[in-house]
């Protein structure tokens, strides 16, 4: 692989842990084994590898994102990586406030309700 593919392999262990990363690698197949890699080069190596803004703030930003397009379960992934990010429930709070006002209230209304229940399953988890 490449050293943007390492770097990336890095960031995303570092962001999602290894448990999950581990487990999104042996389900990988034939199929989906291209799209990894571009995801692991573009999205980890380039995006998340940046050193211009942290870790936490990218993590806002990606958990706003998703809330906004209404991509749910990935926000639940990215609700979760905040044990390694180092962003808070009230940054999170932030960030859906801003869905709010800038995606629409149902986007964020449904977003509360999927980030609360992460939330309460990452608080069960560590309990």
């Amino acid at each position: 692989m490449s050293e943007r593919f390492d770097q990336g392999m890095a960031t995303r262990r570092k962001v999602l842990g290894d448990a999950h990363v581990n487990r999104a690698e042996a389900a990988k197949t034939p199929f989906d084994a291209p799209f990894q890699e571009m995801i692991t080069e573009a999205a980890w190596g380039h995006v998340w590898s940046r050193g211009t803004i942290s870790l936490r703030e990218r993590s806002m930003l990606t958990i706003a994102l998703l809330a906004g397009i209404g991509n749910f379960e990935e926000l639940a992934l990215h609700v979760r990586a905040t044990a390694n990010t180092g962003a808070t429930r009230e940054d999170v709070m932030e960030a859906l406030m801003h869905v709010a006002i800038y995606a629409g209230v149902p986007r964020a209304n449904h977003a509360f309700k999927v980030v609360k229940e992460t939330l309460a399953e990452m608080e069960k988890a560590n309990g």
